[in-house]
């Protein structure tokens, strides 16, 4: 902007032709001539007043306009809006992530977007808000599918209202972004779990944004907030031991026609090789070495989790995807024990293996879903449990057999490197994710005490 305090007033002019009368005011800027009419003397003498108090407080006047700088429409903003960079953060994020990495990204700016708005009149109701940015705004060009007609309104009012991206500069604004975070879309308290995921996808937007100069600095350095603090360690009245592992593994036959019988090897898997639900539904038979005798070995090589099809790269509902934490090609060797060794063995006989060699799926050839495979557990269990157990958060999913596995290796005194190396997890976070399913080492740090100060 250009500015000058040179500045000039005259008088008002009375101007008329045959049809009106208008009053004009003249001014000068830097010696540049000004001028504005007005259709009554008093609109122009409040006009005249506003200029010369202005300049009478020493205010700079724009030469552009010759308006005083308090007096200038205020510049619209320049930059993307939250909603606008947004869509580009899910692009940019979409070739390298898992599908439920994607689906995580959007979740959290579900939460973002309809927060960080202006208060432009007839706002949609928020499941309307979030419909059209979950199945339509929040995806890639090639994957968005007409909006519908009822929801045109919705993504136009939401296009209105999405606040410029530099306004998260404002700490005002940023904090409502966090508290948006913090909340389920109901308005309760969310778990702790949930509100970090979705602080890091805002982070990681506002980060992209910083790099390529959107923002002049991240807006979440300047404000003091921390999460609420999440555990991150296996409780340990989850963990089952041998015997209630074997009674649930057993009722796990009884559920349904044969679908259950179908799941039994499935489960086993997690139980016996500590395998992921989603390592498990990508076993092959080619990754199964299972003699006569002995232990046997497991290679898992591949992943199929399970995530709505609009975020995986096939459009199915389960993905083929590399191993947790792991390199594209890497693959993780499990010694298993004779008893799973036999399950598998039955089940491959009974069931035979699919064209691509998968071992465990449904009657028409597809992986199970989670929902079908949560259910027969819960039958399980209410086969297995008493009612106090059915009550406690003994076992209460699937993957409570994979703790279950891991905490017996720890505790049967399994080196921490081989377990981590056969459960697919470091050692620093094998020990700070299992530390309190560890039994028998605090009896042990007494005795070492007690020999210190007797000593």
């Amino acid at each position: 902007m250009n500015t000058s305090y040179d500045v000039k007033f005259w008088e008002i002019q009375r101007k008329a032709d045959r049809k009106t009368v208008s009053f004009v005011v003249r001014w000068t800027v830097a010696r540049k001539t000004k001028s504005k009419s007005f259709r009554t003397k008093g609109l122009a003498e409040n006009f005249m007043s506003d200029l010369r108090q202005a300049a009478k407080a020493g205010e700079a006047f724009d030469i552009t306009t010759g308006l005083p700088v308090s007096m200038l429409a205020p510049e619209p903003p320049s930059g993307p809006t939250l909603l606008q960079f947004a869509q580009s953060f899910v692009v940019s994020r979409w070739r390298g992530s898992a599908a439920r990495t994607r689906e995580t990204d959007v979740y959290g700016l579900l939460s973002l977007i309809p927060a960080l708005v202006a208060e432009v009149p007839d706002r949609p109701r928020d499941a309307d808000l979030r419909a059209v940015l979950r199945e339509h705004v929040l995806l890639p060009l090639d994957r968005r599918s007409e909006v519908p007609r009822h929801l045109l309104p919705v993504l136009n009012w939401l296009e209105k209202a999405s606040l410029p991206l530099v306004d998260l500069h404002d700490p005002r604004v940023a904090r409502t972004a966090l508290d948006a975070i913090s909340v389920t879309f109901a308005g309760k308290d969310a778990a702790a779990n949930t509100v970090r995921r979705k602080r890091e996808v805002l982070h990681h937007l506002l980060e992209l944004a910083v790099e390529q100069k959107q923002l002049a600095a991240n807006p979440l350095h300047a404000i003091k907030w921390a999460p609420p603090k999440a555990t991150g360690t296996v409780d340990p009245r989850t963990v089952v031991n041998p015997e209630q592992a074997s009674a649930l593994l057993a009722a796990v036959q009884t559920i349904g026609r044969t679908r259950g019988k179908r799941l039994h090897g499935m489960f086993a898997c997690m139980y016996y090789a500590a395998l992921r639900p989603e390592e498990a539904a990508g076993l092959r038979r080619q990754n199964c070495h299972l003699p006569e005798e002995g232990w046997g070995l497991l290679i898992v090589e591949k992943a199929r989790p399970q995530a709505n099809k609009r975020w995986t790269n096939s459009g199915e509902t389960h993905d083929f995807r590399g191993l947790k934490h792991r390199a594209k090609d890497d693959t993780r060797e499990i010694p298993i024990p004779h008893v799973l060794v036999v399950i598998l063995r039955a089940h491959i006989e009974l069931y035979g293996v699919a064209e691509d060699g998968r071992l465990f799926r449904t009657s028409k050839g597809k992986p199970f879903s989670s929902s079908a495979y949560s259910g027969v557990w819960q039958q399980a269990r209410r086969l297995a449990f008493t009612p106090e157990q059915m009550a406690s958060p003994l076992a209460a999913r699937p993957y409570d057999l994979r703790h279950a596995a891991v905490s017996l290796w720890l505790n049967a005194g399994v080196p921490a490197t081989e377990v981590a190396a056969r459960a697919g997890h470091s050692v620093e976070v094998l020990l700070k994710v299992y530390v309190k399913c560890i039994e028998g080492q605090q009896t042990h740090a007494n005795n070492k005490i007690m020999d210190a100060l007797s000593g």
